[in-house]
């Protein structure tokens, strides 16, 4: 078994190999330098490199091709699993959930705004029965569902644009959106209980501009609602 300090070299050399994967210094496919030459240019043993090569593997974040080399999985932004990993590194990384969350805002205020402007009958009806169903969720205490119809709301959201390329954006990273909302509500749940009542009165403010028709006003209420999970994320201790 290694030392603590061995973990520890292991654990370092794996943040900073996270970071080019974030960064997008090796994109998907992208070929990764070989263990020799990481052990060379961090500094570590090639014991340590291998060792984190292997832990990533497993993670889903790389593969080892034989004779060929260490390559960035093209499963990083789009994979299957769950969590994926690439939301895997968002929730580690509070740099990233800051990019994830002014992301965010710009998408979401967006299709907020386009969805008080065009947003059918049946996009008002959609909407409104995910948030009456997000409110019994939280009569009831069923966080489970919570959280989940909190993302179904988004979506139903992103529909109601009527912009086919604000909706092929959302769907093309729902995946990713669904976790990010999905970690970061679970997240302020932790810190206080009580901050759901909040995040509901804030999501309620949104439909209720949407729903009758108020652009500004649904941009400015989206924009805000992102806004308050940043402050608290940052403020709490950025959990993920």
């Amino acid at each position: 078994m290694p030392n603590s300090q061995q973990r520890g070299r292991v654990a370092q050399l794996i943040r900073t190999l996270e970071e080019t994967l974030l960064d997008g210094s090796v994109p998907a496919n992208g070929q990764l330098a070989s263990e020799r030459e990481l052990a060379q240019r961090y500094g570590v043993s090639r014991n340590t490199v291998r060792e984190a090569i292997q832990q990533m593997e497993a993670r889903g974040l790389i593969h080892i091709r034989p004779r060929s080399g260490i390559f960035v999985s093209d499963r990083l932004r789009t994979g299957g699993a769950t969590p994926s990993p690439w939301a895997q590194l968002m929730s580690s990384s509070p740099a990233r959930r800051e990019d994830m969350l002014e992301f965010r805002r710009v998408l979401e205020g967006a299709t907020a705004y386009f969805a008080a402007l065009r947003r059918s009958d049946g996009d008002r009806v959609r909407i409104l029965d995910a948030m009456e169903r997000l409110e019994h969720a939280r009569r009831i205490g069923d966080v489970a569902s919570e959280s989940r119809i909190d993302v179904e709301l988004h979506e139903a959201i992103a529909v109601a644009s009527g912009n086919s390329m604000f909706l092929h954006l959302h769907n093309s990273i729902t995946k990713m959106l669904r976790e990010h909302i999905i970690l970061n509500v679970d997240a302020l749940r932790e810190i206080d209980r009580s901050l759901s009542d909040l995040l509901l009165l804030q999501h309620r403010t949104i439909c209720e501009a949407i729903c009758e028709g108020r652009p500004e006003e649904a941009r400015t209420a989206m924009q805000a609602h992102i806004d308050y999970l940043r402050s608290k994320l940052s403020r709490d201790g950025e959990p993920g």
